[in-house]
Parts: structure tokens; sequence; C-alpha cells
């Protein structure tokens, strides 16, 4: 019997519950002392036979959640429930696939399958046939005696998957699990996963996975939560109805990959100008290059889009995921070259002009953008035009940065003013000395 028999979609809500966040915040401490809230009021519920994916840009805090979920992280307050009972530590019934392999490569394929099970106390015998049956059900047969040096990287994250359905969990976490591998791996892994689900040959009750590709969770998910950023929370819940297996060409599947992009975009489109995403520091910038954004100004200037493109076929094209192309595309507005709304990348008259100039131009029409757009490019050139030697070091602006946001992100917001600020040809920067200053460029 199949899950769309076994479980109809009238029937999701009587499922029972497995997993419920409630009013989950997590904090960090910063070098400061002060607290960097990561996670904020987040709140959802996972149901048996359901697969919820957790989609949303880098640093929105989707795996520390996954973490918390596992009881291998605490939040700070709030609380995780696992069939009604607090989470206090790794409960029994929850098993995990990493990004990374994560395994022990002095061990053979069904040592490490059978790692969890004998940390259980499982029997030999009850391990050996576990181990072995999950392997077989993963398409690893032959292989128990190899070891991960011997495995490619997709038949690596199948023992991944094997070590943790060995254990039948309730619930199967998931982080990311098909980002280390090539597209045709992933893919090949993706329906070869979904297959098993909806012939019931899993032996899981409900997945959750982390994933920054809106196709990927499109093809798996029956909700998707979409996590806005700094900090994390649900901005919106999408649910997705359409039945296994899933056509990427259907235009009922193209038209939730364009509705989950729209929502992705709406946050920022929305925005005050001089405001970030959820609340970030205005001064915060997106780490991307200005080859890249010059690239896609070219691209979606030309045919077919003629300055409006779709964002999901943009991604598509380039290869980019949603988080990338997200990013590419606030980067590009927070410049006023180009708007995003509906899931839709428009340029701007300046982006048309900037697509259309010779190298020199661009550059002179970026410093102006820049000047006129960014608070962190002109408060750097404005003192190095007030200082009688025209230097100033950078952690005058790295400690500004600080106070508003992680230093992880400091850095990175730092780093891409630098980019942007040589490129533009309006200071230089030493990196050894770590110093500002109007020399000429190099």
């Amino acid at each position: 019997m199949s899950r769309e028999t076994a479980w109809p979609q009238q029937e999701r809500t009587g499922r029972p519950t497995l997993l419920e966040v409630r009013h989950v915040k997590r904090d960090f401490a910063k070098a400061s002392g002060e607290a960097l809230a990561v996670l904020d009021g987040v709140n959802f519920e996972v149901r048996q036979g359901e697969i919820i994916g957790l989609l949303g840009r880098s640093g929105s805090g989707k795996s520390t959640l996954l973490r918390i979920a596992a009881g291998l992280l605490q939040p700070t307050s709030g609380e995780v429930l696992f069939h009604g009972q607090p989470v206090d530590g790794p409960p029994r019934g929850v098993s995990m696939v990493f990004q990374s392999f994560a395994l022990f490569p002095w061990l053979t394929v069904q040592e490490n399958v059978e790692l969890g099970l004998e940390a259980l106390g499982v029997d030999t015998p009850e391990r050996r046939r576990r181990a072995l049956q999950a392997i077989d059900l993963i398409g690893l047969d032959g292989f128990e005696n190899a070891y991960p040096r011997e495995l490619s990287g997709g038949m690596r994250q199948r023992v991944g998957f094997a070590r943790a359905l060995v254990m039948h969990p309730d619930l199967l976490l998931m982080d990311e699990p098909f980002s280390a591998l090539d597209v045709l791996t992933a893919e090949t892994l993706r329906t070869d996963l979904i297959d098993l689900w909806m012939e019931d040959r899993l032996p899981v009750g409900a997945v959750l996975i982390v994933t920054h590709n809106i196709e990927e969770a499109v093809l798996l998910c029956d909700r998707i939560l979409i996590f806005s950023s700094n900090p994390g929370r649900v901005a919106a819940q999408v649910r997705i109805t359409l039945p296994h297996p899933r056509n990427r060409q259907d235009p009922r599947f193209r038209k939730v990959v364009d509705d989950v992009y729209a929502r992705m975009t709406r946050r920022a489109q929305a925005q005050p100008e001089g405001e970030g995403e959820g609340g970030a520091s205005p001064l915060a910038l997106q780490p991307v290059s200005t080859n890249i954004m010059a690239g896609m100004m070219e691209a979606v200037a030309g045919e077919p889009w003629n300055g409006r493109a779709d964002l999901p076929d943009l991604a598509r094209d380039h290869q980019l995921e949603a988080d990338e192309m997200v990013q590419l595309g606030e980067a590009l507005q927070l410049l006023g070259f180009a708007d995003m709304k509906d899931g839709d990348l428009h340029l701007t008259d300046a982006g048309l002009a900037f697509a259309g100039m010779e190298t020199d131009a661009r550059k002179d029409l970026f410093a102006h953008q820049l000047i006129e757009r960014v608070p962190l490019v002109r408060m750097i050139r404005q003192e190095l035009e007030q200082r009688t030697d025209h230097r100033v070091p950078a952690a005058r602006f790295r400690a500004e940065l600080e106070d508003a946001m992680s230093e992880s992100y400091a850095d990175q917001t730092l780093n891409t003013a630098v980019s942007w600020g040589r490129y533009a040809e309006l200071f230089s920067y030493d990196e050894q000395t770590e110093q500002f200053s109007l020399d000429d460029p190099e």
C-alpha cells in the first residue's frame, strides 16, 4: 500500500504528532558577551507520515533548529516535544543524516551502519540482520566489507542513510543531505528515497529536511516552512498536494516553485529602504561578487529576458541554489540595479544602462550607486577624504559592524565592502596592514 493510499490528504490532520516545536529561541554569545539571537519564536509540528522541508537563506538557523530537534543543542527558551515528552538530550526514535558523510574511515560499511545499534546494546545477530537489511534497501548490497575510501561520494552518503535507517526511527532528520553530491548523483539518490518512501519500504515515521534547493523541497515535501533571517523565524508555510512521483516540467510543479520563490523574495521587496531582512542592520551586505552581478545583468538584459526574468528559470539556467539567487537579487536591488517582485527579477534603468556600458563607464556607475545606496561604503569613503593621510584602519568599521551583527557577518560585510569598493575604484585596501586608503589601485 502506497503512502498516498495509506495517508490521503483529507486524513493528514488526524495523524499523530511526533514532534512539536514551541516558541523556540536560541541565542549564541558574541565576543562582547552580548547575546545574538539565531532563532526566535519558532513554532511548528511534524505529524506521522509527513516530509517537512525547512527552507531559507544561509544563516537563518535551520541547521541549528535541526540540532535542537535532535537533542544535540538546547534552546535558550521554548521547548521541543517528541511524542509529547520534552527533548533533553538525543531521544530514542530520532536519527540524523548529516551534510558531510561523517563516516568512520577505519570501519567497514557494515560496521559503520551497525554502530548506533551497538551503542544501544542490540545483540550481534540482530545488529547484523538489520544492518544488512538497511544496506540492501539503500542500494549498497555487495559493499558490506568495503571501507569509505573505496566508495564514491554518492555511495558514502548512502551509507549515512543506511546508518540512520537501521535505527527504524520515528523521525528522520536530514541536514542538506544531497548538497555535497554532484547533480546527477543527488538526483538519483533523491529519486530512490522518495520511491522507497512512497512504497512504504522506509522504516521511518516522518522526515524533517533542511535544504537550500527549492525544487528539491517541492519534489520531496508535503509542507515547506520558509525561514526568514536575523533571527530565524517561520515566515511562511507552503502545503504541497501534488501526488508522487512529481514531474519538474508539470505546470503545477512550476507554479509551486514560483510561489515559493515569490514568498522568499516578498520580505525583501516589502522592506523600507535602509532596513535589512528580519530587522538586520542596514549595514549588512550580501557576499556577491561584482563579476556575478555584471554577468547576471548582462544575461537578464539580453534575449530571451529583455530586462525581466523568472527567478526559478534564472537559477536553473545559471545553476544557482535558491538562497544564492535570492542573495544575488537582493544585492542588485540594494544597489538599485534591479527589483524583485512575485518571483521575478527585472532590471531598473540603472541596471539596463550598466549592462550596455563599457568597463570604465560601468565602474563609474557602480561607484555612484555604492555611494548613494550603501551606507558602509559611503562611511569608508567619507572618513578617507576627511583624514589628512587618507588612511583608516579596518578595525574602525569592524567594531561598529560587530555592535549590530555577529562577528562572522561583520567580517562578511566588511569583505564585501572591500570587494565592491575596489571594483568601483573608490578606495584601496591593504590586506596585511588591514587599512583602507585613497592610494591609486595597483
